[in-house]
């Protein structure tokens, strides 16, 4: 690896694990199916292979389209705060209600389809996960021209490092939150996020104020 491909490709990482470690929705969600165990190479590899096609997206060109047709955001902006409002309220009546439900093991399974179309819906309803790729990545990565490939490699490597690190990393606080209560707090740190977002994006005016 030449050197200025390397300095794409370490720029490209350090981006991308800068964008992504915040916690946010898909993150909290990852998390939550690490800890359930449930699902979560599936969960993972969808989180990780959707950055990875956003990414190559907006390195080679697609963030341009986005900046033609604001109203994309716009419309994005709106069914992610929605969606974001219900799962919200649904962690936070789980959470209330309590109960045998909130044991990770005991927890009805859900069965392989519905938890791809919610990593989906985490993943492709998030308007930030467009801001992130699409525009700043796709605007980072013209600084190293030939050298986007290496950039847009790095950011890659950096989704899959963190969403599986996160997912099967969760399992390590099992024993902490294998108790009612604790799962408790969890449902309701989760609601907070997801409610806190949604008002966030139900509310914004514009796309610069969601940067």
């Amino acid at each position: 690896m030449s050197g200025a491909t390397g300095i794409a490709f370490a720029a490209g990482l350090s981006l991308g694990l800068s964008l992504i470690v915040a916690i946010g929705a898909q993150n909290a969600f990852v998390l939550r199916q690490g800890l359930k165990r449930e699902g979560l190479f599936l969960v993972c590899l969808v989180c990780a292979l959707s950055d990875a096609l956003l990414i190559l997206a907006g390195v080679f060109g697609f963030h341009r389209l986005l900046l033609q047709w604001p109203q994309l955001e716009e419309l994005a902006r709106l069914g992610g705060g929605l969606f974001l409002l219900g799962f919200g309220l649904r962690s936070l009546w789980a959470a209330w209600k309590g109960g045998a439900g909130l044991q990770p093991s005991d927890a009805p399974a859900k069965s392989s389809l519905g938890i791809l179309a919610m990593t989906l819906a985490f993943t492709w309803l998030n308007p930030h996960v467009y801001l992130d790729t699409l525009v700043l990545m796709g605007s980072v990565s013209t600084r190293f021209a030939d050298q986007r490939p290496a950039f847009a490699f790095g950011a890659m490597v950096a989704s899959f490092l963190f969403f599986f690190g996160l997912g099967y990393g969760a399992r390590l606080l099992a024993p902490v939150l294998c108790h009612p209560r604790a799962w408790q707090l969890l449902d309701l740190l989760i609601a907070g996020v997801m409610l806190t977002l949604a008002w966030g994006l139900l509310t914004a005016g514009g796309g610069s104020q969601l940067l």
